[in-house]
């Protein structure tokens, strides 16, 4: 079978891009064969003459931008993407650290989802979905049974390109009518999933850092804090930090002298 990871790092995120490859090319799939479309602005990415990876140029949105308009960028690239067997999207800073095999790979199902880590465990009144029935992600109280989150997930291709197209059509009609879902993509995931024939995976491939939950990881999400934080990677400023430390030198000057 053909893999198609969809992988998006623009701006500070290409950070993580080395040692997810490594990590996936040790431990996704080995019986398959695996392409890579970097989604990136960065002029060179590590390993990108390498033939499994296809590096596509994609601008830097910004914040909420670069998440929500996700399903855009993969449908704006369905034909290169339709030659795929299997699509997978995957955060930037997912860590491959034990055989992710074939069970991730929806056979008989349209998609495959994974728990979310924070809520796997509890009632759906604590799910998060979104709440505004003005939206095209609102999932009434009556709907719904599991949350699964936005940073991986997957399906045969012609099923993830059809869940790309519908997903970036509603994420566009709320912001026309200026609404973003709660959490943005994941939440129009969410809704989309619902009465779906999907296949459902525990958080094993979803495993927090640092976190202690009772399943054996085999994909870790990493701690975003250790790589300067949401605010710094999410920023395409530059000078953030030259920024932030002028800032506090103003703050403790007018603290100061007030």
């Amino acid at each position: 079978m053909k893999i198609g990871i969809l992988y998006i790092c623009t701006g500070k995120y290409n950070i993580f891009w080395k040692s997810f490859y490594e990590s996936s090319e040790k431990y996704l799939l080995r019986n398959h064969e695996i392409k890579y479309f970097v989604f990136t602005d960065a002029k060179n990415i590590d390993y990108q003459n390498n033939e499994n990876i296809v590096r596509i140029y994609q601008k830097n949105l910004g914040w909420p931008q670069n998440t929500l308009r996700r399903f855009h960028i993969f449908n704006k690239h369905k034909k290169i993407l339709g030659c795929m067997d299997f699509l997978f999207f995957c955060n930037a800073n997912l860590l491959f650290v034990n055989e992710v095999n074939e069970e991730i790979l929806p056979y008989e199902e349209e998609l495959v989802v994974f728990k979310h880590p924070g809520y796997w465990n509890k009632q759906r009144s604590r799910f998060p979905y979104e709440t505004n029935p003005e939206s095209l992600a609102y999932i009434p109280s009556d709907k719904g049974n599991t949350y699964v989150m936005g940073g991986l997930n997957g399906g045969k291709t012609e099923d993830f390109l059809k869940m790309s197209q519908i997903l970036s059509t509603n994420i566009d009609k709320d912001l026309k009518k200026g609404i973003i879902a709660v959490w943005h993509d994941e939440s129009h995931l969410n809704n989309y999933i619902v009465d779906k024939k999907v296949k459902i995976l525990d958080p094993s491939y979803g495993y927090v850092e640092d976190w202690n939950l009772p399943f054996h990881p085999k994909i870790v999400i990493r701690d975003k804090n250790q790589y300067g934080g949401h605010e710094f990677l999410r920023r395409k400023d530059e000078n953030f930090f030259k920024k932030k430390l002028y800032s506090f030198i103003q703050r403790n000057i007018l603290f100061k002298y007030r």
